[in-house]
C-alpha cells in the first residue's frame, strides 16, 4: 500500500539545515514528498526554483522535482538519474 506524500511547510527562514534534515527523514519511510512554500517565503518564481534546487543540491542524486504554482514535489529513485 502506497502511503500518500509527506507536507512540508517552509517559511521565511526557507531551506535550513533542520528542514533538510527533515526532508532525509521523511524519505526514510516514504517516496514522495510535497513541500509548500508559504507567503512568508517569498512568492516569486525565481525564488521557488532556487528553493527547490538548493534541496535536490543538498539530498542527492536520486531526487528529482517538479515546481507547480508554490509547492515543490520531490521524488525519491532507486537508481541514480542523472
Amino acid at each position: 500500500m502506497k502511503r500518500p506524500p509527506a507536507t512540508i511547510q517552509i517559511g521565511k527562514n526557507g531551506a535550513t539545515p533542520g528542514v533538510i534534515q527533515l526532508i532525509k527523514n521523511i524519505f526514510i519511510n516514504r517516496e514522495n514528498s510535497k513541500i509548500v512554500l508559504l507567503k512568508s517565503a517569498g512568492h516569486d518564481r525565481e525564488n521557488i526554483q532556487e528553493t527547490a534546487e538548493k534541496i535536490i543540491e543538498q539530498l542527492g542524486k536520486n531526487y528529482t522535482y517538479k515546481v507547480v504554482g508554490f509547492t515543490i514535489f520531490l521524488k525519491k529513485w532507486r537508481r541514480d538519474v542523472r
